[in-house]
């Protein structure tokens, strides 16, 4: 080899890059593999390990010397999410509220919080840790189960940030839960299920959506917690809504209303929400496409049959008279508790036959269906 070609070729060594120098094996990688994330600043590897579960953010630490020494005496923060669900109170409310009263928790943007159903069989269900409101400022998801809401406090707390709010079995006062939804002002999901009015602890009877500017979701998850009432004045960008039933006595969307899942009027078109969650009387065909007219732009609709009465089915589509949904945007059908009868044939027929745009329907059945039985349905 000439002096010119051993002088390119190491020219060409140098301007190779570093990885060959990265260690290897012992410090996360596996073998033969550069340990890259190591590579990264302390801060950001800090928050990394931060937002990982509390059992996957000891085993990183575990495997690496570098890691162990990013990790904060004490955990001094920042903590992003504060979980504690099913939590046995017994006499340990001080204890938990220690907990939230931590520096490592300043700026938390996430918490869950609730009671195991033990703490719960006796009313006033036991009051959610005083200080679990502390990080108001900073939220960004709040989930509360199964204890009692600080009513006094309502009418002070502003959420600038939170985005999803989770009331589950919760009690707390009517203006209280006003004043509440009041102070968030980026709402974008709200859950609402077996909420009770404190201090009577009866269930909620009417909830109000008067201005939500952002919200996107609006469930109200079991058809027997409540409320019995439900008015949406404003919700410009909701997209998801359900699940509505019966036990919803009364049903408003602007100038449209349904009562018992039967459309009294039909004004306000909600034409934002794409997917549609219904619990259907009969099944109910001329029920369903009346919400369908409300909700012209569905993508997804979602049905559990509710076999209460006995429905025919036997409604006609009418293309002189068009209904959007079916002509332009209905992509996915699901029917749950199909049973394959005259009335469920004909509700499922109604959507193959007219929904221009379907591509998938799915049908929810008992699990006691032969493959005789599938195949006539098939047919």
């Amino acid at each position: 080899m000439g002096d010119d070609d051993a002088r390119a070729k190491r020219i060409r060594l140098e301007e190779e890059p570093h990885h060959q120098e990265l260690p290897h094996g012992g410090d996360g990688g596996g073998a033969g593999a550069p340990d890259l994330i190591s590579r990264l600043p302390d801060e950001v590897l800090g928050d990394i390990i931060t937002l990982l579960p509390t059992r996957d953010g000891a085993r990183t630490q575990a495997v690496s010397r570098r890691r162990r020494s990013t990790r904060r005496p004490g955990h001094a923060g920042p903590g992003r999410r504060f979980a504690l669900p099913g939590f046995r109170l017994r006499d340990r409310l001080a204890m938990v509220d220690g907990w939230l009263r931590s520096r490592a928790l300043t700026g938390l943007r996430e918490i869950m919080f609730s009671y195991s159903p033990e703490n719960c069989w006796q009313p006033p269900p036991p009051p959610m840790p005083p200080f679990a409101l502390r990080f108001a400022a900073t939220l960004c998801v709040a989930r509360f189960g199964s204890c009692g809401f600080p009513n006094e406090v309502a009418p002070s707390l502003k959420f600038p940030h939170l985005k999803e709010l989770s009331l589950m079995e919760v009690t707390i006062s009517e203006d209280a839960l006003h004043s509440l939804l009041a102070g968030c002002l980026v709402l974008e999901i709200l859950l609402l299920e077996y909420n009770k009015k404190a201090p009577e602890a009866t269930k909620f009877q009417e909830l109000v959506v008067e201005d939500a500017p952002r919200l996107e979701r609006l469930l109200p998850l079991n058809p027997k917690r409540g409320p019995a009432t439900i008015h949406v004045m404003r919700a410009p960008k909701l997209e998801t809504v359900g699940l509505l039933s019966a036990a919803i006595s009364k049903l408003e969307f602007g100038t449209t209303a349904f009562q018992e899942m039967i459309a009294l009027s039909l004004g306000t078109s909600m034409a934002t929400v794409k997917v549609l969650v219904l619990e259907s009387l009969g099944p109910n065909l001329d029920s369903v496409v009346d919400f369908l007219k409300c909700f012209p732009c569905v993508e997804k609709l979602y049905i559990t049959f509710n076999r209460l009465k006995t429905m025919k089915n036997a409604r006609i589509y009418n293309p002189l008279d068009p209904i959007e949904c079916l002509e332009l945007h209905l992509k996915k059908v699901v029917v749950n508790d199909y049973r394959g009868m005259r009335p469920d044939v004909n509700f499922a027929k109604f959507f193959v036959l007219n929904a221009k745009v379907l591509k998938e329907m799915y049908f929810g059945v008992v699990p006691s269906c032969n493959d005789m039985w599938v195949a006539n349905q098939r047919r």
